[in-house]
């Protein structure tokens, strides 16, 4: 008798548990609160996000961005796009060129994407009022020294995410 009621009791008590929802259904996603996964693709969604490149990751001993770069490898004098948000569908926010410097601040968890502070080209110098070379002041982007703790970059400098393919490390 009580294997006839196991038999007949059990499989009720497991379907009873069963949910046939998926989990991403039920999760909240911040960038479309409220509306449906269904309503919009993941590339739509994440076109618009942008992430603040992360500076002082190394700590407060160390500068604030730890290595510098240089653009290499893009084909036919085309231009790298810098994007808002370290994926390929983010707006791109500027083109960098082969030769372009940048300080390299910190990386997407797949290390495809680098978070880099573009260091800005100096003009060259210009002839001062006694007829000698004045050399123009470089604008100092902030992130050559340490800083207290970690923190989005918010200097004077142009910042984004760059394919970490096209960057060759030559400092740091």
């Amino acid at each position: 008798m009580k294997c006839v009621l196991l038999s007949i009791c059990v499989p009720l008590l497991l379907t009873g548990c069963s949910d046939s929802r998926e989990v991403a259904d039920e999760l909240p996603n911040s960038s479309i609160a409220g509306a449906p996964r269904e309503a919009m693709t993941e590339t739509r969604m994440e076109s618009t996000l942008a992430r603040a490149v992360t500076i002082g990751e190394d700590g407060p001993r160390l500068d604030a961005c730890g290595a510098l770069g240089v653009v290499r490898g893009v084909a036919n004098g085309g231009t790298l796009a810098m994007r808002a948000a370290p994926f390929q569908d983010a707006k791109a926010t500027a083109q960098l060129t082969n030769g372009a410097r940048v300080h390299i601040c910190s990386r997407s968890i797949d290390q495809r994407w680098l978070g880099v502070v573009v260091v800005p080209v100096t003009p060259p110098p210009v002839p001062g009022a006694d007829g000698n070379a004045v050399e123009p002041v470089a604008l100092d982007c902030g992130v050559s020294s340490p800083v207290d703790r970690k923190q989005p970059y918010d200097g004077p400098c142009e910042s984004g995410w760059v394919s970490s393919g096209f960057v060759q490390l030559i400092a740091g």
